[in-house]
């Protein structure tokens, strides 16, 4: 398989909270960096993208905020007009009235309409070859497999006519795992990494999609060696924070004792989150990479934040 940043489509999913749109617009910004011209699509129309690179609000048309790098929000009603008007030669003028009113009745009643509408559009900016490279902020855990099984699902519903060839080239792009991957991104915590598992498991028996990388975010890096924490281990027991405050003279034994806790937190932290990588890890295939952020500490945010997380992968992807 392919590295990472060497496929056409990658999808970005995640349970909420653990970081999946700074961790997509990081891929895009690295990707570009590196020559390609990259695309980064937010599947729900948020801003979020574009706040984190700190860039206006970006549409359905693709807009450039840096060299190589565009950012463009999905809109299933924008996607459908574009379909009528390369398949059907539907005018575009304004809102497409009674189609757009007869859309939205069958995207209600019919299942996967709208995620066939999300995913063909991904699926045509890979074949028309404008991009190197399209990376999606994808929708959470809990949809992310209902839209990539869309075409599966509409493929086997409907047996011949242009639906069905339509669904077949999005197919031949999806399954492809040199072509299109998901990353799933989690934190070092009990419940994203059950959800990171659920996930990958789900992907393999409901869809054609290949899982091309882990990445845990906000990993706790490794404060103290084993030797100083048996040293703060000592200086937390018996009456040597006393000892200490005396020592330093300015210093209260409460304020010893807060520093000394505070380490001892951090340790903690870290071993319980090291205990559930080490549970992903053993839950997956072996030749899945798993990718490590580390814990972002100070005030970074916006396209600040997005380098550093780039900065980061960049050393766990190589090349």
């Amino acid at each position: 398989m392919p590295g990472l940043l060497d496929r056409r489509l990658l999808f970005v999913t995640g349970k909420g909270g653990v970081g999946k749109t700074t961790v997509a617009a990081a891929l895009g910004m690295l990707a570009a960096e590196r020559g390609r011209r990259v695309l980064v699509c937010e599947g729900e129309p948020k801003g979020d993208v574009a706040a984190a690179l700190e860039s206006e609000a970006a549409g359905f048309a693709p807009r450039e905020v840096a060299p190589r790098l565009s950012v463009m929000q999905m809109d299933t009603e924008a996607s459908l007009r574009e379909y009528l008007r390369l398949n059907l030669r539907v005018p575009t003028v304004g809102r497409i009235g009674p189609v757009a009113r007869a859309f939205d009745f069958v995207a209600n009643a019919a299942p996967g309409v709208r995620e066939i509408l999300t995913v063909g559009k991904l699926c045509y900016e890979v074949r028309e070859g404008r991009y190197d490279l399209v990376v999606v902020d994808a929708a959470a855990t809990g949809t992310i497999v209902g839209q990539l099984a869309a075409p599966v699902g509409i493929n086997e519903l409907v047996k011949v006519g242009a639906v069905r060839s339509q669904t077949r080239w999005m197919l031949d792009i999806l399954e492809d795992g040199r072509t299109t991957g998901v990353c799933i991104v989690t934190t070092p915590e009990e419940m994203p990494v059950n959800e990171a598992v659920d996930l990958a498991s789900r992907l393999e028996q409901e869809t054609g999609v290949h899982l091309a990388a882990l990445v845990a975010n906000r990993v706790m890096p490794e404060l103290f060696s084993r030797a100083e924490q048996e040293v703060f281990d000592t200086l937390s027991s018996r009456d040597v924070p006393d000892a200490v405050a005396a020592a330093l003279g300015e210093c209260s034994t409460d304020a010893v004792r807060s520093v000394l806790d505070a380490a001892e937190l951090a340790v903690r932290i870290r071993r319980a989150g090291a205990a559930h990588l080490e549970r992903l890890r053993g839950s997956l295939d072996r030749s899945v990479p798993l990718l490590y952020v580390p814990y972002l500490f100070g005030r970074a945010h916006g396209a600040r934040a997005v380098r550093r997380v780039a900065g980061s992968l960049a050393e766990e992807i190589g090349g």
